[in-house]
């Protein structure tokens, strides 16, 4: 059987399609418009190229969607290969900068070389769901540093004792400071109350965390100008990395 792998560079108004044989040799690379009609050609194109088509792409929605569907209407082999895979891939591979066209090869060249590629299949929602959770936690990921960065900025400029003793990777540091922000605050509520605080809210290490904040609060007694106001926003930027966290979990699963 003459099997070919045909991989897709997906964009928003252009993919590329780089079609190799089993040793790799170009058999065709094409940019196309993503547009019914020219992607049906292309389709009807590769499959006289070969007995058996295994496609790739790079991307799982969006600008890939009316391709994707078309495969599939076609009974078509679809693979999902990450963008990052993608890119951490075309260093091994020699030629000039990043084009569209060399992009597409290696998708191709990975799909015929990998087994451990997700395939997208018509209607299953749970593989659809798995193909785009690499991409979507990525995304995510990226939105929670950028919070905790900030989180972790405005923090240091009321409370950088605070800021210093709190791991705002784990959970338990992340919801006492949707409550408490500021040393004066931890002081007046005093250990014993925040360890009980901590407890309703089902936290683990809760005396502990109580004990690490009231140590940071004594370090403390000057309060600094607008300590109100970024105090709030402290309080907000926690409760949405807990929700950050909470969704990247879930795209996790």
């Amino acid at each position: 059987m003459n099997r070919i792998w045909a991989g897709i560079d997906a964009g928003k108004g252009h993919h590329h399609c780089f079609v190799i044989d089993a040793e790799g040799t170009k058999l065709l690379s094409r940019r196309v418009a993503n547009d019914e009609p020219d992607l049906l050609q292309l389709i009807t194109d590769v499959l006289a190229l070969g007995d058996e088509v295994i496609w790739a792409i790079d991307l799982a929605d969006g600008g890939a969607s009316i391709v994707i569907a078309l495969l599939l209407n076609h009974d078509q082999q679809v693979l999902y290969i990450p963008g990052r895979t993608v890119n951490r891939a075309t260093a091994g591979y020699r030629g000039e900068g990043k084009t569209d066209a060399r992009d597409a090869h290696v998708i191709a060249d990975q799909a015929r070389m990998r087994r451990d590629l997700q395939p997208i299949r018509p209607g299953d929602e749970a593989s659809s769901s798995s193909v785009c959770s690499p991409a979507a936690a990525q995304d995510l990921v990226c939105d929670r540093t950028r919070a905790v960065n900030r989180l972790r900025g405005l923090l240091t400029g009321i409370f950088p004792a605070f800021e210093r003793a709190l791991d705002l990777g784990n959970h338990g540091p992340l919801v006492l400071l949707t409550g408490y922000q500021t040393p004066a605050a931890i002081r007046r509520l005093g250990a014993s109350r925040l360890e009980q605080w901590l407890r309703n809210r089902k936290l683990r290490w809760c005396g502990a965390l109580a004990r690490t904040a009231m140590e940071a609060a004594e370090r403390q007694h000057t309060s600094v100008a607008g300590e109100k106001t970024v105090a709030a926003m402290v309080a907000t930027l926690a409760r949405e990395v807990i929700a950050l966290n909470e969704k990247i979990s879930e795209v996790d699963r």
